[in-house]
């Protein structure tokens, strides 16, 4: 380090590193102009990024340790939801110069974070620059040929299954925007989700198709019924809102049931599972995901009739306000 100065780019590089555990399926690391990684014999590669931006994904207020948990965390989401094991992650950051952000304690702090949400996986590389606060990670995992599990292939009849609970991270940032107090438990599921890795891994011998639920209920529902279709046979889904997972930190704010459903259907980053399953197999994985210490709720089927229905204890049909969460339309502040 630079005494007396800003570290540099390299002092900040070599302070990542430092927290990398040797593999031997990572024959050339972190130093070198590109990494070598060695992938499990007969295994297919599944891949995926994503992005924190500051006050769309986070605000200044977060720890650095919650940030980092957070950009890995998204991303193993969507690797529990092709059933796949994480392997390796690439990490390119943004830092703006002379901030707070780049210091050798924030990206230390960043770092552990980082890897601490799944030990399986190995930081490579990645790439470093200044400019205004950005955060992208790629993340690389295996799966076995034909087991990958998409969001295509539901079938009418098929029961619609959720791992954990709903709503929780939605009304910690609805609380925080009212600058009312958020109960821990709240703000822990906004800051600090836990993806569905290994319910995943469970869940694909028993499922016809699987979604991530990052941008809400409602939306990513969605998306997996539309690819789940054709052009001749689109499908829909029928809810019941009585069977939305209410977690005790949600139940205990006593909110108008219409007001909870929308944070619940509508919300975002739940970073849950949401799964079309064959009736005869719902059993066996609602005992596999226990096994798995991961809980989950049969919250509806899949139908013929191409539109979701929502309804009510009384058999009533809701309406929403919004269907789910627009990255180009809102933001945490």
């Amino acid at each position: 380090m630079n005494t007396g100065s800003a570290p540099s780019e390299f002092d900040l590089i070599r302070s990542i590193a430092r927290h990398v555990k040797a593999s031997d399926a990572v024959p050339i690391g972190i130093g070198d102009d590109a990494a070598v990684i060695s992938p499990t014999p007969h295994q297919h590669l599944v891949t995926t990024t994503d992005s924190l931006v500051l006050d769309r994904h986070f605000t200044s207020d977060w720890r650095a340790k919650d940030i980092g948990h957070l950009a890995m965390a998204v991303n193993l989401s969507d690797l529990a939801a092709m059933a796949a094991y994480p392997r390796w992650a690439l990490l390119n950051l943004t830092l703006p110069k002379n901030s707070s952000y780049a210091t050798q304690a924030w990206l230390d702090d960043f770092v552990q974070g980082f890897l601490s949400v799944d030990d399986g996986v190995t930081l490579v590389g990645g790439n470093l620059s200044e400019g205004p606060l950005n955060i992208g990670v790629v993340l690389i995992g295996e799966v076995a040929p034909g087991q990958a599990i998409t969001r295509r292939g539901a079938s009418v009849g098929d029961a619609l299954v959720v791992t954990g609970s709903l709503g929780d991270a939605a009304t910690a940032l609805r609380l925080a925007l009212d600058n009312k107090p958020v109960h821990q438990a709240l703000q822990a599921r906004l800051r600090r989700p836990t993806p569905r890795v290994l319910a995943g891994q469970h869940a694909a011998k028993h499922v016809h198709a699987m979604i991530d639920i990052s941008d809400g209920l409602l939306a990513d529902l969605s998306h997996l019924l539309d690819a789940s279709s054709d052009t001749r046979t689109p499908l829909g889904a029928q809810i019941q809102l009585d069977a939305l997972p209410t977690s005790e930190a949600l139940q205990t704010l006593h909110l108008p049931d219409a007001d909870r459903w929308n944070l619940q259907l509508s919300g975002g980053n739940d970073y849950e599972l949401l799964m079309s399953v064959p009736p005869s197999k719902v059993d066996a994985l609602l005992d596999d995901l226990q096994s798995a210490r991961t809980p989950a709720s049969v919250i509806g089927q899949v139908t013929a009739e191409p539109t979701v229905k929502l309804l009510d204890p009384r058999g009533d049909e809701f309406v929403p306000v919004r269907q789910g969460w627009d990255h180009f339309q809102e933001a945490m502040t």
